[in-house]
């Protein structure tokens, strides 16, 4: 499990072992971490030109340690200040021992356009508000020059906590992150700025429960359904699918083919796409006398392509099973409706979805995804799966959110979160959690989409039909 944490957290753990070594170890320990990272990323040591930009917190110390080991294996550094009456004493003159120079900002241009690799060390993972206009100006020219870029901890610009952008930020090719990742570097929109994380060992005690957690293959293996040797159909659990309308059946039939690769036993339908539904899946129940009467199921899912059909909607979260409602159901359920229910909640809603139920724009769903998802789990007593490049899981209890990276840019198509509604309804009737089931749903998803695309289009049956391949990789 991949796990991240707040700043608060973070420094807490800081100062307990700082008060265990000698002074300036810790930081020693991160700058040796980072200059490997950089020296691996430039090759050839010896003669490369690097700047680094420093500002006047820890992370500019960090960067001129590093600085220094790079200079005493022949590469030609030099220190942008941008506080120069801040700097980190000991880290400059380490710098300046062993051979390198420093300017300020004024004289950085020319630098940054010639150099081979820029270290960002302007802001701290306490940073917010985003940058100032001399420290945005150097995120710029970074961004517009040939050198790799490594962030230090975390780019400059992104709010550690909460993955937010304000403005300029510096966008890394690599972020080289001590101790622990944090928040930011797993959310979008701040995710896209960290390029690849390389994490460092620090020795940091943290404790049990994260702010954040990404669920990984094992951790994935450890939660999917296996049959056993007594289990039939009904003991493998059975989820209904109440989608579908006279003018979306293509839903049902895609919701169907996700549940009927989730785990379950068996896919009961209802609603008005049977025929669709039957002619594609032959060995779904389907009924036409509502929820209220199609039979025993473990789970539900309703509202893809079901139009205004509020009764469906009402039928299901009156039911004492969990359910999962996404898309046309999200705006038909009641808030009241959700949060009197007795058993789980699942709902797994896009931006837009979101910014509609939470009464925002989706502008502002998009620009703080944790504290959406989050505020909306609370509103509604509810797990919520926030759809998106990256996806959380937050569930009404509160602890970790779950956040989910292995989807791909194709998986932006007309019916894929159909297909993941019946996947991890599926799971649902299958007996996870449903913070299981929408994570666990979300990593499958994730893997099927990309193995559908393979680097080209794809569409929602594509990558419904992949999620057998998903599943057997992550058993593997």
């Amino acid at each position: 499990m991949r796990t991240a944490y707040s700043v608060e957290t973070v420094r807490t753990a800081e100062r307990e072992l700082m008060a265990r070594l000698p002074e300036g170890a810790l930081m020693r320990r991160a700058a040796a971490g980072l200059a490997a990272v950089c020296a691996e990323l430039l090759g050839r040591v010896y003669g490369s030109r690097v700047v680094l930009l420093v500002g006047s917190g820890d992370n500019g110390g960090d960067a001129l340690y590093a600085g220094a080991r790079l200079a005493r294996r022949g590469a030609g550094v030099t220190a942008v200040l941008l506080a120069p009456e801040r700097t980190h004493a000991g880290g400059l003159a380490a710098l300046r021992r062993a051979g390198g120079t420093s300017v300020e900002p004024g004289a950085a241009e020319p630098l940054v356009r010639r150099a081979d690799l820029v270290v960002d060390g302007i802001v701290g993972i306490g940073g917010k508000g985003g940058l100032r206009p001399d420290a945005a100006r150097l995120a710029e020219l970074a961004a517009d020059s040939r050198a790799a870029v490594v962030a230090v901890d975390l780019p400059s610009g992104v709010e550690a906590d909460t993955g937010e952008v304000h403005g300029t930020a510096v966008r890394a090719d690599v972020t080289v992150t001590f101790g622990t990742h944090k928040p930011g570097l797993l959310i979008d929109p701040a995710r896209a700025y960290a390029g690849s994380v390389r994490l460092v060992d620090i020795g940091l005690d943290l404790p049990d429960e994260a702010e954040l957690e990404a669920l990984q293959h094992v951790d994935v293996a450890a939660r999917l359904p296996r049959p056993g040797a007594e289990s039939d159909k009904y003991r493998r659990g059975v989820v209904g699918i109440a989608a579908g309308s006279a003018r979306y059946p293509g839903a049902a039939v895609l919701a169907v083919s996700g549940a009927l690769r989730g785990g379950a036993g068996a896919v009961r339908y209802v609603g008005p796409a049977a025929d669709a539904v039957i002619a594609r899946f032959p060995e779904t129940l389907v009924s036409d006398k509502g929820p209220k009467h199609a039979g025993r199921v473990q789970a539900w899912v309703v509202g893809p392509g079901a139009g205004d059909d509020a009764s469906a909607v009402a039928e299901v979260l009156a039911s004492d099973v969990p359910v999962l409602v996404d898309a046309d159901g999200l705006r038909l359920a009641g808030r009241d409706a959700v949060r009197g229910r007795g058993a789980p909640t699942l709902m797994t809603p896009h931006a837009g979805e979101a910014a509609a139920l939470l009464g925002v724009s989706r502008e502002s769903v998009e620009g703080a995804r944790l504290a959406s998802v989050r505020e909306l789990a609370g509103l509604y007593g509810a797990t919520v799966l926030l759809k998106g490049a990256t996806t959380l899981v937050a569930d009404a209890g509160g602890g970790a959110v779950r956040v989910n990276a292995t989807g791909t840019a194709w998986l932006a198509t007309a019916g894929s979160g159909d297909v993941l509604s019946g996947l991890a309804g599926s799971l649902l009737a299958a007996g996870l959690s449903a913070p299981d089931a929408g994570s666990v749903g979300a990593y499958l998803h994730g893997l099927a989409g990309r193995f559908a695309a393979d680097g080209a289009p794809a569409g929602a049956h594509d990558v419904a039909a992949a999620i057998p391949e998903a599943w057997r990789d992550v058993r593997d």
